[in-house]
């Protein structure tokens, strides 16, 4: 029925006019629709399949350096980090030698014991800044919950707005942030 059908349109051909062999291929494409789809040849579908082969390869492989990458970055920062605190034991080592010298003086005078807590006492002051951490003042100052902890609050007639008035510890910046807030005592304009 199939070649009958294919004479028949070979026939029509000839006395067709320009176009109409379109109109009779896009027909025949619509009675196939129901068809299953044409298999591709076998040098194509091995073609496809070793490239999809490739590409997954390729998939694999990246997976596989980039979970390398991310241990070694873990590995690189944990290794800054810990040298980096090195540094900063190394320097306390040197103020603990200090305080062990001081300790065993045992026949000293008051005056030479307080000359070397001041030079131990600026010895971390400069560890501490030479790292960042640097103390800011209070005392004077309008009271700020985000660079003071109040612990106590007492009023006064000659203030105009909440200022410190005594510093109990000071408070502490590290490269601009609040370390540690100053616990101040405050004074408040009566009402």
């Amino acid at each position: 029925m199939e070649k009958d059908m294919e004479k028949t349109a070979g026939q029509e051909r000839v006395g067709q006019e320009p176009g109409a062999d379109d109109q009779q291929t896009a027909a025949k494409g619509r009675e196939n629709d129901g068809a299953a789809p044409e298999k591709p040849a076998p040098e194509e579908a091995i073609a496809w399949k070793t490239k999809a082969e490739e590409n997954w390869n390729l998939y694999l492989r990246a997976r596989a350096d980039f979970e390398n990458y991310q241990k070694r970055a873990q590995r690189d920062m944990a290794s800054l980090i810990r040298y980096g605190k090195r540094d900063v034991f190394l320097k306390l080592l040197e103020i603990m030698d200090n305080f062990e010298r001081a300790l065993t003086q045992k026949n000293q005078e008051a005056g030479a014991l307080l000359a070397g807590v001041e030079i131990i006492y600026r010895q971390v002051e400069g560890l501490l800044s030479s790292q960042g951490v640097k103390a800011f003042p209070a005392v004077g100052k309008v009271f700020d919950p985000s660079l003071h902890e109040a612990v106590a609050v007492w009023e006064r007639d000659d203030i105009a707005e909440e200022t410190v008035t005594d510093e109990i510890q000071k408070g502490y910046l590290y490269e601009d942030e609040v370390l540690r807030p100053a616990r101040v005592r405050v004074a408040r304009p009566k009402e």
